[in-house]
Order: C-alpha cells, then structure tokens, then sequence
C-alpha cells in the first residue's frame, strides 16, 4: 500500500517517538477530512507497510489513540473513528499543543526583548500570510 506524503511523516532523527508520530499522522489525517466519523483507518500491518516500522510501534500508536478514544476497535473488523474523535484531537492540540507553543513563543520573545506589542503584530503578520 502506498500513501502519498507517506515517507515525510516520520523524522528518525527526531527525538519523538516513532508510535507518537503515527499517532500524531492520524490525528491530523482526521483533522484534514481523510478520515471521517465512522470509518476504518489503516491496520497496524499497513502502517508497518507504509513506514517500513515494526507493527507493535504501528499498533502503539492507534492504541494510544484508542486510549484518548480518538478511535474504537470493532473486534475483527479493525479501528474506526469515534463520532467525538476529531473534537478530541482538536481540544487537546488546542489545550496543549498550542499553548506549549505560545508559552515558548513568549519565554523567546521576553529572551530578545520584544515587546508585547511587536510580538502581536508578528503573529498577526504570520497568520496572515497563512491565509
């Protein structure tokens, strides 16, 4: 099974888990409409496939998904996701993720001496040049 774009979602080089990038990869395949409430996602095989990874670092990442109740398992049938999947991944990326970022964003800003204001003014040009 090939998915394109597969080969860019795994960093080797990256301090994160491989399982947590998977997980993450789901997440944001759910976000972006590839997957919808209801629908199978890969098995743990076609992830291993995809990614050339060990399927138990495959089947870690969709348990830990399956933790959050992001996904369910039908027995025999494989992983779907759960009808509150998405406002899940939404409210923990909005609730940590983000406001991670933002704190790290801040503690730099104070490090150069930026003020609060310019700060504002480089987020508001960076959001809009996202469109």
């Amino acid at each position: 099974m090939y998915c394109e774009g597969a080969e860019t979602i795994l960093n080797t080089d990256s301090t994160k888990p491989i399982y947590i990038q998977i997980a993450e990869w789901i997440e944001s395949e759910i976000l972006n409409g590839q997957f919808q409430i209801d629908e199978k996602v890969y098995s743990q095989y076609q992830l291993a496939e995809m990614y050339t990874i060990n399927p138990a670092t495959a089947a870690k990442g969709l348990n830990l998904l399956v933790d959050e109740k992001i996904l369910y398992k039908k027995r025999g049938l494989g992983l779907f996701v759960s009808s509150g999947g998405k406002e899940i991944i939404i409210n923990k990326r909005k609730n940590f993720t983000l406001k991670a970022l933002v704190r790290e964003l801040v503690v730099e800003a104070k490090q150069l001496h930026i003020s609060e204001h310019e700060l504002i003014k480089m987020i508001k040009e960076a959001y809009s040049e996202e469109g």
